[in-house]
């Protein structure tokens, strides 16, 4: 059975058993109203608390089992280009409908939103809440006092990985009014702390996901770069982009308001 098209069309019955391989995506399907309908979900689908503890868990969302889908006969899998891997998806493609998101900005994430509303029967819901995140981004605008801050935007430690410039959480950092210096850079590049200084960031903001950073890791980017203010940011407002981006702007708001 081959991947799902984008865009696609809505079958003709509403699949009865989801798997959704993507965490941003599995809160979407909860926003959307679908509690009965997904049976599976991976480890790192964390949201919401009641399915993370209910759902069957099929791997990590690189580590697929597909036996346990293969136990769940799902009508319907959702997967995405980044964050899965493709020769799994590619097996699981051959016996399931498959869809596959591909998500580098607002926009896409908006589709991506309308797009699963079709796939599961719930369109009207769907376009309503991209509508709404859509205003809520609006209504967020540029501050006319704000000066965008240079920032770097760290994923993990050993090796320290950033954000480059063709990612989401590039696009939602620029959303929030930064300017990452890492810009000119593909994908999660590997990168010095010696080097860091020459950047010039202004701003180290150190993500709660993939890497958990905390307050103990505050004092080695200190001493690497002391000229920048350092802090930690919430990894699901940057780089979830189903639901979750009816919080952002508030999230961004408040974190502007914290920098110096």
């Amino acid at each position: 059975m081959p991947l799902l098209p984008t865009p696609v069309s809505a079958p003709e019955r509403p699949p009865e058993r989801i798997v959704s391989l993507v965490p941003s995506q599995t809160e979407l399907l909860w926003s959307l109203g679908l509690e009965r309908a997904v049976v599976g979900i991976t480890k790192f689908c964390v949201r919401p608390q009641a399915w993370f503890r209910q759902k069957t868990r099929v791997g990590g969302t690189k580590t697929i089992h597909l036996e346990r889908i293969h136990a769940l006969q799902p009508g319907l899998i959702l997967a995405n280009r980044e964050e899965n891997v493709r020769e799994q998806v590619e097996a699981l493609a051959e016996r399931y409908p498959v869809w596959v998101s591909d998500v580098s900005n607002l926009s896409d994430a908006l589709a991506m939103i309308e797009q699963i509303g079709i796939l599961t029967h719930r369109a009207a819901e769907a376009r309503a809440l991209a509508k709404r995140i859509k205003a809520a981004f609006v209504a967020f605008g540029p501050e006319p006092h704000w000066r965008p801050r240079r920032v770097a935007y760290f994923i993990w430690r050993k090796p320290w990985m950033v954000a480059g410039g063709d990612t989401f959480i590039h696009a939602m950092l620029t959303a929030a009014g930064f300017e990452n210096v890492f810009t000119e850079a593909r994908r999660y590049p590997e990168v010095l702390l010696a080097d860091l200084s020459r950047y010039t960031p202004e701003v180290l903001l150190l993500s709660s996901e993939p890497y958990p950073f905390s307050e103990k890791h505050l004092a080695e980017f200190q001493e690497a770069c002391p000229q920048a203010q350092i802090l930690l940011a919430d990894g699901e407002m940057f780089s979830w982009y189903g639901s979750r981006l009816l919080e952002a702007p508030e999230y961004f708001q408040q974190l502007r308001a914290s920098i110096e």
